[in-house]
């Protein structure tokens, strides 16, 4: 299995809320990590997502650390399509 992973920056125009979490998080600019696994079988190279990494500001803790929280691709979906509308 080959999986390879792309980093984004993602801007939320929008307080978003995530599966697992009481509050909201603050609009704002966040990293994403794209994990995509190699589709095996086919005659040509494709990818699948399978998981997305957000990077989200720890609260209490020193300046600039972060907790990163796994997600599904149609979560990050959802929440890409929220702050659209």
């Amino acid at each position: 299995m080959n999986i390879r992973t792309s980093h984004i920056t993602v801007i939320f125009a929008k307080p978003f809320l995530l599966e697992g979490f009481a509050d909201r998080q603050p609009a704002g600019e966040y990293r994403v990590d794209i994990d995509e696994e190699r589709i095996e079988g086919i005659s040509f190279l494709a990818y699948r997502r399978v998981a997305a990494l957000i990077h989200l500001p720890k609260i209490s803790a020193p300046q600039n650390s972060t907790q990163s929280v796994t997600m599904r691709p149609t979560e990050f979906d959802a929440m890409i399509a929220f702050d659209a509308r």
